[in-house]
């Protein structure tokens, strides 16, 4: 897994939550299940949503990169700018981070590197997703639905990039007694705050 793209921003620091994401990554291990962050947002009739997604690398200091089907209700639901937070739990180094922030949108030139970017880092086996039918519409049991896509196979257009601005990261670190809470926003530099657990 790639740990991040190159920065838009070459030079930017980056914030102090970082390092404690870095860390708690390092202590969850190999699991595959340490990559799986759960995205909450709002869909168009008002109602809430819950998906998990797989994290993919950093893409900057404050954003990072998830993957989509854009056939999907949730590519929809998270058009512009909209807002949206990421719950990212690591058992074994007992940590939960909340991830507040929006979707970032990219076009032209940069938009294409970032998903060229993604489509060759993925495996066969995750290419594959990719050359299913389209996700929630009734189950074609005859339909496509290849094991492995290789390197040779042509990047579709419904594979899009979620690339998320994070504007507000809490870590609530579970062990101990009491927990602790901490919380970093991006409008007062990313100062870490002290909260109750």
């Amino acid at each position: 897994m790639p740990e991040s793209l190159p920065s838009p921003t070459p030079g930017e620091p980056l914030p102090p939550w970082r390092a404690l994401v870095r860390g708690a990554l390092e202590r969850q291990g190999r699991s595959p299940q340490a990559r799986w962050l759960q995205l909450a947002s709002v869909a168009a009739d008002g109602t809430p949503r819950v998906r998990t997604l797989v994290f993919r690398c950093w893409a900057g200091a404050a954003c990072l990169d998830l993957l989509t089907d854009r056939r999907s209700a949730k590519s929809g639901e998270l058009t512009g700018t909209a807002p949206l937070e990421l719950c990212w739990l690591l058992p074994r180094a007992r940590s939960q981070f909340r991830l507040r922030g929006h979707r970032l949108p990219l076009a032209g030139d940069e938009e294409q590197r970032a998903l060229t970017f993604h489509w060759q880092a993925l495996t066969p086996r995750g290419r594959a997703l990719w050359g299913w039918p389209a996700p929630g519409e009734p189950l074609q049991s005859e339909g496509p639905f290849p094991r492995e896509l290789g390197e040779e196979a042509t990047r579709p257009e419904h594979f899009e990039l979620l690339r998320v601005r994070l504007q507000r990261v809490e870590l609530l670190e579970l062990s101990g007694h009491p927990h602790r809470r901490r919380r970093w926003r991006a409008d007062n530099g990313w100062q870490e705050e002290w909260l109750n657990p």
